[in-house]
């Protein structure tokens, strides 16, 4: 018997930390509490390879929180994954390690299983074939083919061909956007670079993508953006549509302001994300450009609520 669960997912990504709280049943996900904090995790792990002791401090703290709001909430059971910056960095262990003294236990999973969840929380509103979820977090990009039923929306989606690649908005800015603002050639070679990185799994599928979904910061800052969201606003994001060419003018806006003014000026931007959104817009341009689509989705619905629906599903087969 499918009855409601309250259940709770944590991404510890190489940006943000995030938090869902659901009530999860058969007719679907409720948000009880979502919560992102921007504590770039991955700061300097491109150039140093390490994660560093101010950046883990900096997660431990929101952790701390979150392992409250989990206990005062009723939450019966959750799953923690620390994700690019976490498998990149030698300890990345012991900083998972170092959350556990707060009742959170997170799993470092490799580029595949964060892709699979990825695509599960994308596609549980939508259904066709060729579905192309692109996730773009700090580190990597989760670029995931598949396809939903259209008569049966409960089951599970099919995955065609997933791969995470290690392109991600924080990567490309600390090792091709030195220069504040970014010069034209150093957005050319990391144009570039990113193309190169991609194309391979693009040239390999075995049937053509027919409508993207964007998740995470990258593509719903976008969004706020062209939409001049000054309070952030989900239900107006999710949902919301990109074309290449609103990508390409916000790219080229973002890119001409030094970073202290990018920060300060554009309207639906947060200022924590300012250092890497125009490393992340290009990723998603590139991801367009070789999918040979003219526009995306945004999605608000992630990685946590492919985590969330994986918790209840375990509870429900009688699993911790």
């Amino acid at each position: 018997m499918s009855f409601v669960r309250r259940v709770a997912a944590i991404d510890i990504g190489t940006v943000t930390t995030r938090l869902l709280i659901a009530d999860v049943g058969a007719d679907g996900v409720h948000e009880v509490l979502r919560s992102t904090d921007i504590t770039h995790l991955g700061e300097g792990v491109a150039r140093d390879g390490h994660l560093s002791q101010a950046a883990m401090d900096r997660v431990e703290g929101v952790i701390a929180r979150y392992a409250r709001h989990v206990s005062d909430l009723g939450v019966e059971s959750y799953r923690a994954v620390a994700t690019s910056a976490s498998r990149d960095a030698p300890n990345g262990q012991s900083f998972a390690a170092m959350l556990s003294r707060h009742g959170i236990e997170p799993e470092i999973v490799d580029g595949d299983t964060e892709a699979r969840l990825a695509f599960a929380g994308a596609t549980l509103e939508l259904c066709g074939e060729g579905l192309l979820v692109n996730d773009i977090g700090g580190g990597s990009t989760e670029l995931v083919l598949g396809r939903r039923p259209a008569d049966d929306t409960t089951a599970l989606p099919e995955v065609i061909a997933a791969r995470s690649i290690d392109v991600g908005s924080r990567r490309v800015t600390e090792t091709h956007l030195a220069s504040d603002p970014p010069t034209g050639s150093e957005l050319d070679a990391a144009g570039r670079w990113i193309r190169s990185e991609l194309e391979p799994y693009f040239r390999t599928l075995p049937e053509p993508a027919r409508l993207s979904i964007a998740l995470a910061g990258t593509a719903t800052t976008l969004s706020a953006i062209r939409q001049e969201l000054a309070v952030y606003d989900p239900a107006r994001v999710h949902g919301s549509v990109l074309t290449v060419d609103e990508i390409r003018t916000l790219l080229h806006m973002l890119a001409s302001l030094p970073l202290e003014r990018r920060a300060a000026e554009v309207v639906g931007l947060d200022p924590g994300r300012a250092p890497v959104i125009v490393g992340g817009a290009l990723i998603l341009l590139n991801v367009l450009d070789l999918a040979g689509l003219d526009s995306t989705l945004v999605s608000e619905h992630d990685i946590l609520y492919g985590m969330v629906l994986d918790v209840h599903s375990r509870l429900q087969a009688g699993g911790a």
